[in-house]
């Protein structure tokens, strides 16, 4: 189903915290599969872009080869190749911006600072995460992948970085279990001047796995739930977001894809992510 076309970035500069639009691959979303079967014609895209597609290269039926728009044959065909992709369809991959640090802490809870045992002030949020692998028709569970988080705290300051150097709050890893599940306990990140309210994430393997990857993108919030939870507790002395999620490029480049369903859990707040990569 997925198609990388890697991007060489610009050098990034370490001292630019803001630095967070260099796009470092492209992954194609299912509404990216449709729109390229309108113009190309199904038969260009589907064995590229289509899990379980022939290996030979054959058109697919009903598929005119070579034409610049969609005959309502090719429509219905892919119409029929969408509806057998997998639902747990590959999301953006996107930069991976300021400021990732491999802190090796695998923990659940990632608000505890464990230089002093500070933990960070805000609205706890609870993160479940479902990792799928895109096999063929299938989406199978991800077992013992490590999904890694960072992001910024209420007040917009990542740790480990500038005058947090020596700090790891708001870091850490889990494991995906059996069913390719991982539970990251958190607070509802806060923003920084210039961006739209995110939090950063790698899918990765072990560094001594025989075979690796890394998967790299941004979760994003709904601006209307950001700005009620932006007049509550701790973030009310900073107030609303600068930067909403239409004038923020990473946002544009995900497509709503990473968008988070957030609900309320008592006093605090819940979602669930799910996310397959090809690892092929």
């Amino acid at each position: 189903m997925t198609s990388v076309t890697p991007v060489t970035p610009p050098p990034a500069d370490p001292s630019d915290i803001d630095d967070d639009d260099r796009l470092i691959g492209r992954v194609l979303s299912r509404r990216e599969v449709l729109a390229l079967m309108g113009v190309m014609g199904v038969g260009a895209v589907a064995v590229a872009c289509s899990p379980g597609a022939s290996a030979s290269g054959a058109p697919v039926a009903g598929a005119s080869a070579g034409t610049s728009g969609a005959t309502a044959p090719a429509t219905a065909t892919a119409v029929a190749v969408a509806s057998s992709l997998p639902s747990c369809v590959v999301v953006p991959e996107l930069t991976e911006g300021p400021y990732y640090v491999d802190e090796k802490l695998e923990r659940s809870d990632i608000r505890t600072d464990t230089s002093n045992g500070s933990v960070s002030e805000g609205a706890v949020l609870t993160l479940d995460w479902v990792v799928s692998q895109v096999d063929g028709n299938a989406c199978i569970p991800l077992e013992r992948v490590l999904v890694d988080v960072w992001h910024c705290d209420a007040a917009g300051d990542y740790s480990d970085v500038g005058s947090e150097q020596g700090h790891d709050y708001l870091r850490g890893y889990q494991h995906t279990d059996a069913s390719g599940r991982a539970r990251i306990v958190t607070v509802y990140p806060g923003w920084y001047q210039g961006r739209a309210v995110h939090i950063h994430f790698k899918i990765r393997t072990d560094a001594a796995a025989s075979r690796s990857f890394e998967f790299t993108s941004q979760l994003f919030f709904d601006d209307a739930f950001s700005q009620s939870v932006y007049a509550t507790g701790v973030y009310a002395a900073k107030g609303p977001q600068d930067v909403k999620n239409a004038n923020d490029q990473i946002y544009q480049q995900s497509q709503g894809m990473t968008l988070l369903d957030v609900a309320k859990d008592g006093d605090g707040y819940k979602a669930t992510f799910e996310v397959a990569i090809q690892t092929t």
